[in-house]
């Protein structure tokens, strides 16, 4: 490769890790490239070579992304940087590694020999409007005024039994979030609540488990389920990298977000 060419590459970052022990982590990056670390004072960037600086978010780079990440678990505690961040070159690693070093030794720290795990719960019913009109009164008896007379329903009717739905969506969430929470934490160290992606999730936790208590962890949702009748689902997920609970805010001089 020419000297004008390699300069045109840039260095795709997958996660920083504690240590500054040079290695070469195979060729398992983006486009098979090979993945290596460059260090800076106590830590290291997790990076492989980019011949540009247009990555799109496809299943081939995504699950490449994922799979570096998940390498890395089996020998560290990786912090996790989201998928499309690439810097400039080398110099610019280090800077950022360098601006950043003692909030990420103690992102480290909090998130060291821990993996996370995913609890989503959601309500196993065929419609979720029908089975909340059963189990609330209120909405039923507001249903039953708008739509239970010869009347059509105005636009303002359905706005308004619209928003009486959502708000009684919105506290049961709470309420039963709260009730899982209260058993998880016996078994984690922190749970984050995550936005429900859609009308019949409860709940979507985060949860910060201790990377030798797994089992133990899966035991608790176990017990939590138990506390909900057959119109719930429990489901989880991992071990992952802790992504929730990685929030440094790198000073991104150089660094360039390519998602789209």
């Amino acid at each position: 490769m020419s000297e004008d060419a390699f300069k045109k590459e840039g260095r795709y970052l997958y996660a920083v890790i504690d240590g500054t022990e040079r290695k070469n982590c195979g060729n398992i990056g983006i486009d098979g490239r090979k993945v290596y670390v460059i260090p800076n004072g106590s830590v290291s960037a997790v990076v492989s070579d980019i011949p540009d600086k247009k990555l799109r978010p496809e299943r081939r780079n995504l699950a490449a992304h994922q799979e570096v990440l998940k390498k890395l678990m089996e020998v560290t505690t990786p912090l996790p940087v989201s998928f499309g961040i690439i810097a400039d070159g080398p110099k610019a690693i280090q800077r950022i590694l360098l601006q950043n070093q003692e909030a990420l030794l103690g992102q480290l720290q909090r998130v060291a020999d821990k993996v996370e795990m995913g609890v989503r719960v959601t309500w196993d019913v065929p419609n979720i409007f029908d089975y909340f009109v059963q189990t609330h009164p209120e909405l039923k008896t507001a249903r039953d005024r708008f739509f239970g007379t010869h009347r059509e329903p105005t636009q303002e009717d359905k706005i308004e039994l619209g928003r009486m739905f959502g708000r009684i969506l919105d506290e049961d969430r709470d309420i039963f979030a709260e009730k899982v929470e209260e058993v998880l934490l016996r078994y984690c160290f922190e749970i984050k609540r995550n936005k429900c992606r859609n009308e019949q999730e409860v709940m979507n936790l985060a949860c910060l488990v201790g990377q030798q208590a797994q089992g133990q962890f899966e035991e608790g949702i176990f017990e939590a389920a138990k506390l909900f009748d057959n119109n719930f689902a429990f489901d989880y997920s991992g071990p992952w990298a802790p992504h929730n609970f990685v929030d440094i805010d790198f000073k991104i001089q150089a660094l360039e977000s390519t998602k789209t």
